[in-house]
């Protein structure tokens, strides 16, 4: 009898352990990117230091339907961005193909926005970026491609987004000979946080990226 009852506590014992050993742990957490996190390179000198709770500024520039859009877009909302420029030959048009996929993915929920910022706003005009946004069927209000002054919206890929390749970064200084040129898509949460980097170029990336949505949209 006290073997049988024995038996009875060990088993009520083990199970909720082998329980909690076998239990599929949760995926790690995306990491939220601060200026520290990123290559030097990669970041406006004045914001080396910051090491934690870093958000992307303030901005108002002007839509393809040529509406302002502001930091107030994107309160509480899910945002990917990118830089690109509507003449470019070689990564823009893949990586608007790719951005096509995320927008397709999150179609309807307006709780994430895609946000598209021209590189070169001298030839991309509101007009433009109309006759751009129509070839690549995007859905008003929930896909913008915004231009405006070149030095505001170099700073804002500088001083929030981080996407300054290391190769460009000897034109930082320099506003009126510089270009930049970036295969990044940027995510950033619902508190205005990066949360990752991916290739717009790669297929396998932006699926990556869909699926981090889809996560962040469960937090």
């Amino acid at each position: 009898m006290k073997r049988v009852l024995f038996l009875a506590i060990l088993f009520a014992i083990c199970i909720p352990i082998g329980y909690f050993l076998i239990k599929p742990k949760d995926k790690k957490d995306l990491p939220i990117i601060n200026p520290i996190d990123v290559q030097e390179e990669m970041v406006d000198p004045e914001m080396l230091r910051i090491g934690q709770g870093h958000k992307i500024g303030d901005f108002s520039f002007q839509n393809e339907d040529n509406k302002t859009v502001t930091q107030k877009e994107i309160e509480g909302k899910i945002v990917v961005a990118e830089y690109f420029f509507t003449t470019c030959m070689s990564i823009c048009p893949i990586m608007n193909e790719q951005m096509q996929r995320v927008q397709k993915a999150i179609k309807g929920n307006s709780n994430v926005k895609i946000l598209s910022f021209t590189v070169d706003p001298e030839v991309d005009t509101v007009e433009q970026l109309k006759r751009y946004a129509k070839t690549h069927n995007a859905i008003s209000g929930q896909w913008h491609f915004l231009t405006g002054k070149k030095e505001d919206l170099y700073a804002l890929a500088r001083k929030s987004f981080f996407i300054l390749k290391p190769a460009e970064a000897a034109n930082q200084g320099d506003v009126g000979g510089d270009f930049i040129h970036t295969n990044n898509f940027v995510l950033v949460d619902q508190k205005k946080r990066i949360r990752g980097y991916y290739d717009g170029t790669s297929s396998k990336e932006v699926s990556q990226l869909i699926a981090d949505i889809e996560r962040l949209l469960k937090e």
